[in-house]
């Protein structure tokens, strides 16, 4: 159930304006018929909130559909005209790269990268955020972003990093599949960081877009000799602190208040 300002909302009248399969119709049909509560304090956060979840799932759609390699961070690369690689394999924004080209950069020449899933994860969040945000604002929240892992992640984005068991989950999460008997020759497939993209179908770089029982099977083909575990998909899911990212959003956009 939804509750904007302490009331129910009338979620058929805003499932209306979206088309059927829309991402955020989905969103909006899973939450109202959820035995969990969502509060939020306007429906402008509530819609924030869908449009950036929209967003996610389009940017980890268009990172499957560009040229992003996959390597294991030893071997990483990136851009040297908006990027600067740490000897750990991350990539760190170079002084006077502006943030919101540096991100854009990654989709427009896609082929000058290479890195793991967590790092690409860490690429659509902002990229979506990038399509959301004026760009002015982009710059200003983001001022200095390393691209790597959870250990270097923006504090505005930390919720991402964290794995916790959700009452519902939802499109544009990030979830992860286990591979606990993974081959230790080859350690970059001991699990696989994903984007929910409809419910059945995951974008996971280095796997790219498929449904559950085949990126466990990708992993299952990746463990030791004499493995008796299979892969399987955590019962958790990470996501931003969308309140926050709109309230950010909203001070913005009416900076007289």
């Amino acid at each position: 159930m939804v509750i904007i300002s302490n009331s129910p909302l009338d979620t058929e009248a805003l499932e209306e304006k979206y088309k059927p399969n829309n991402v955020e119709k989905e969103i909006i049909n899973t939450l109202s018929s959820s035995d969990k509560k969502y509060y939020y304090d306007s429906l402008d956060e509530f819609v924030f909130e869908l449009r950036l979840r929209n967003e996610i799932v389009k940017s980890a759609i268009e990172l499957d559909k560009s040229q992003l390699g996959f390597a294991v961070f030893r071997k990483s690369k990136c851009n040297e005209a908006y990027w600067e690689r740490t000897q750990e394999g991350g990539f760190v924004l170079k002084n006077g790269a502006k943030p919101s080209d540096a991100i854009g950069d990654i989709y427009l020449n896609s082929s000058k990268y290479a890195t793991e899933c967590a790092t690409a994860m860490m690429i659509i969040y902002y990229k979506a955020l990038l399509n959301i945000y004026p760009e002015e604002l982009f710059n200003k929240v983001f001022p200095k972003i390393h691209l790597m892992n959870w250990h270097y992640i923006d504090k505005l984005l930390k919720e991402v990093g964290y794995m916790r068991k959700r009452s519902d989950y939802l499109l544009g999460d990030r979830r992860y599949f286990s591979n606990p008997d993974v081959d230790p020759l080859t350690p970059q497939w001991k699990g696989e960081n994903v984007i929910d993209l409809n419910g059945e179908l995951y974008y996971g770089h280095g796997i790219g877009i498929h449904n559950a029982k085949t990126i466990i099977k990708v992993l299952n083909d990746n463990r030791k000799e004499g493995a008796q575990q299979s892969a399987y998909l955590l019962d958790s899911a990470g996501r931003p602190n969308f309140k926050n990212l709109y309230d950010i959003y909203y001070k913005f956009q009416n900076p007289s208040i």
